[in-house]
């Protein structure tokens, strides 16, 4: 079993989590790994780091996928005896002007941000080092669409007391509402990449509370970020940051020394931590 640290990012074959397995291959004193769901585009990206001398391991990851997950799971545990620092980053969203009914766009959309994220979470979290770094990447949207909620609703998401499987329910019934065609008439807002990413930063809050509760001796750090405007894939290239740029906070709070206490449980924009 090796001692060196190790780090993990999903979803990190281009976007945002190229730019942070980057970032972590430059500045993490272990070893780093990219994951994707493919195979072969993750190995083409690794190649690409290598060309600018940076040495990146490969794991293939579905977060879909629990069978994967656990595949990654059984292999750090074996390979490292755990995880230092994991960046829940693999995320989708559906294009403003996608026809796919909005029905199908939530379920989708809540399956891979939301549920994939917290199977990853699941998995993992208990493999956890003491010391450990967790940073869940959200976005900014899930601001903008808690504020779009009912009153009866952002109490609920901004309750201190919520527990994990009363978020699975609001998730839960987010997607059969949409299947209903009740959403909004029910208090939520019409975006499904929004409400996945309330749900990220919520769950956050909550792993952080366990982990208080838990391990608090273990000093593990977890916090939800906003990376910002960045041009990706998903965000086109009109974003104001570049994916480099858009790294920044993430591997701040992946990166926070041994001797810090905070950020924890926070949402993180800019290096800052914004009022949920």
């Amino acid at each position: 079993m090796s001692n060196v640290p190790v780090a993990v990012v999903t979803g990190s074959n281009k976007g945002i989590g190229l730019a942070i397995v980057r970032a972590l291959c430059k500045q993490f004193p272990g070893d780093v790994y990219m994951t994707s769901r493919d195979a072969g585009r993750g190995q083409a990206a690794v190649a690409q780091l290598q060309q600018e001398g940076l040495r990146p391991l490969f794991h293939q990851l579905d977060i879909d996928d629990l069978q994967s997950i656990r595949a990654l799971r059984d292999f750090l545990k074996e390979k490292y005896g755990g995880l230092n620092v994991l960046v829940n980053n693999a995320g989708i969203a559906f294009k403003v002007q996608d026809t796919t009914p909005f029905a199908v766009q939530a379920e989708v959309t809540l399956k891979t941000n939301f549920f994939g994220t917290r199977n990853v979470c699941t998995e993992l979290l208990p493999i956890m080092k003491p010391y450990g770094r967790v940073v869940n990447v959200s976005s900014m949207v899930s601001s903008s669409a808690l504020a779009g909620c009912s009153q009866e609703l952002q109490q609920k998401f901004r309750s201190d007391t919520i527990t994990e499987d009363e978020l699975v329910q609001l998730m839960t019934k987010f997607v059969e509402d949409t299947k209903k065609n009740v959403h909004e008439k029910e208090g939520w807002p019409n975006t499904a990449y929004g409400v996945s990413k309330i749900g990220v930063t919520v769950l956050s809050r909550i792993q952080a509370r366990l982990l208080n509760e838990q391990r608090k001796g273990d000093h593990i750090l977890l916090n939800a970020c906003c990376p910002g405007w960045v041009r990706t894939d998903m965000a086109g290239p009109q974003a104001t940051k570049s994916p480099d740029e858009g790294a920044e906070t993430p591997v701040y709070l992946a990166l926070l020394p041994s001797s810090a206490d905070a950020p924890h449980g926070q949402f993180v924009s800019d290096k800052t931590v914004r009022p949920w």
